[in-house]
């Protein structure tokens, strides 16, 4: 896998982390954040569902710094958690939620939303007239879940906690620092942090389309495919391993 020199583009601390497991597996990284976390204001709507937390047959988090910023403003307001079934759409997010002493579900072998609507355990958390569901994220995103859960009879309320900004970089930064550093891989943990390298590559967005783009589940793979990313690898989770999977199973571009 030596071969392989890719451009990650997570938030700054996990950027960080995901290039030293990769450097310890033979993989060169190069961190260029694509997604900047930008907590919200907390309006007194989202701490009144805080304060109802036991109401809820089931909560959802979405990404890791939904989990952080959602504990802590459950920390505000409750002094232990209620007993409450925890859900999450990758074993990552889990890990943040798990390190409270949370017991968390969430689908194995694959990191989408569709994979978390049939886990059989959210299945029985929804298994009552009109279940109530509380959904941690961003600013805005996972609409498909909602609107499944929705379908399937349940009363879904949303907790956005930040939203995701795009860095502020040179014009021309992105193709300076592939071309400098001969990456020939781009690595997107999401649908938005995809959007902003196209955001952010604007007239160059050709020249990258033809680079391999490893992506976390169908939905941004789709996303990729349809902005014309020409080699699109779906890894199938975000975490690291999932991507070391996938650098195995893909040869690596002639130099």
């Amino acid at each position: 896998m030596t071969a392989w020199r890719l451009l990650l583009t997570r938030p700054g601390e996990e950027c960080a982390a995901l290039a030293a497991t990769l450097d310890a597996a033979g993989v060169y990284g190069s961190c260029m954040p694509l997604l900047d976390i930008q907590p919200l204001a907390v309006s007194e709507k989202q701490r009144a569902l805080v304060r109802n937390l036991d109401h809820y047959r089931a909560v959802i988090v979405v990404s890791k710094p939904a989990a952080r910023l959602g504990l802590a403003l459950c920390a505000e307001h409750w002094s232990s958690l209620p007993p409450l079934a925890w859900f999450t759409v990758g074993a990552a997010t889990a890990a943040v939620l798990e390190e409270q002493g949370l017991e968390v579900h969430y689908p194995q072998g694959a990191d989408d939303s569709e994979a978390l609507l049939r886990l059989p355990r959210l299945q029985a958390a929804l298994a009552c007239a009109t279940p109530q569901v509380l959904i941690m994220r961003g600013e805005d995103g996972r609409e498909l879940l909602a609107s499944q859960l929705t379908a399937q009879g349940a009363h879904v309320d949303y907790l956005p906690l930040y939203r995701r900004g795009l860095p502020d970089y040179p014009a021309n930064a992105l193709v300076q620092r592939i071309v400098a550093e001969r990456l020939n891989g781009v690595v997107v943990s999401s649908g938005q942090g995809f959007e902003h390298l196209r955001a952010l590559a604007a007239q160059d967005w050709p020249r990258l389309a033809r680079l391999p783009l490893f992506v976390p589940s169908p939905r941004v793979a789709q996303i990729a495919r349809q902005a014309g990313a020409q080699n699109v690898v779906d890894c199938r989770g975000a975490g690291a391993a999932a991507l070391l999977a996938a650098l195995q199973e893909t040869p690596a571009p002639a130099s």
